[in-house]
């Protein structure tokens, strides 16, 4: 990352002059960066963030660089960092990125040149979506359990039909003709077929129960 070039030695008034108006520029710029536009072309924060510090506001090394975004302490100073902390790493995350957006505002994404090649990151809208510099819970997925099957009802019992003034009731494994035969009726099945048709719909299909007019 480019880093602000300040000299060992005092300064003149007048070169005192230009770095103020340079930081005033900055901040000045900062709030326009931030706000101005629409929600896709802001700066993702959070790819910058993992891609130079893996996202660890408080990392510092000790070869030169701490931070989020891995502010050299020159250039932290010049861009008003030391109202917040001496060191970027000593600053809450939000006000790195506070201080990062006025560093974009005046220099470009070109301060970060790895992690913009890398991830995209140019103009500061790079890497996908935009938002500050923030972890985001992972919604649980809750498993509805498969509603189950309805019960297939059971069939209906056949209705038992019943005649008056009968004397015979049908049991397991009777047929016509063998009620017939046992009971010796004149004119065999078919003449308790005929004597049974309010009761009996079909020859072939009687009922344990049913009572039949024999005579």
């Amino acid at each position: 990352m480019t880093s602000y070039r300040g000299k060992h030695r005092k300064q003149s008034t007048t070169g005192r002059n230009v770095a103020r108006l340079a930081v005033a520029g900055a901040v000045a710029a900062a709030p326009f960066v931030v706000t101005a536009g629409t929600a896709s072309a802001a700066p993702n924060w959070d790819a910058l963030a993992k891609c130079e510090s893996g996202g660890n506001a408080s990392i510092n090394t000790g070869n030169g660089y701490s931070g989020l975004y891995q502010f050299k302490q020159s250039t932290w100073l010049a861009y008003g960092g030391g109202a917040y902390a001496k060191n970027a790493h000593q600053a809450t995350a939000a006000q790195q990125t506070e201080i990062a957006a006025r560093l974009l505002a005046a220099r470009g994404p070109g301060q970060w040149p790895a992690c913009t090649k890398k991830t995209g990151w140019h103009n500061g809208s790079g890497g996908g979506g935009g938002g500050a510099v923030k972890s985001k819970p992972v919604s649980k997925v809750t498993k509805k359990a498969a509603p189950k099957p309805a019960a297939t009802p059971a069939p209906a019992a056949a209705p038992v039909q019943t005649k008056n003034g009968a004397d015979y009731t049908v049991v397991a494994g009777d047929t016509l003709s063998k009620i017939a035969a046992a009971q010796n009726v004149a004119g065999g099945w078919q003449a308790v077929f005929e004597r049974n048709k309010d009761v009996i719909k079909d020859a072939n299909l009687i009922f344990v129960g049913q009572q039949l007019d024999l005579k």
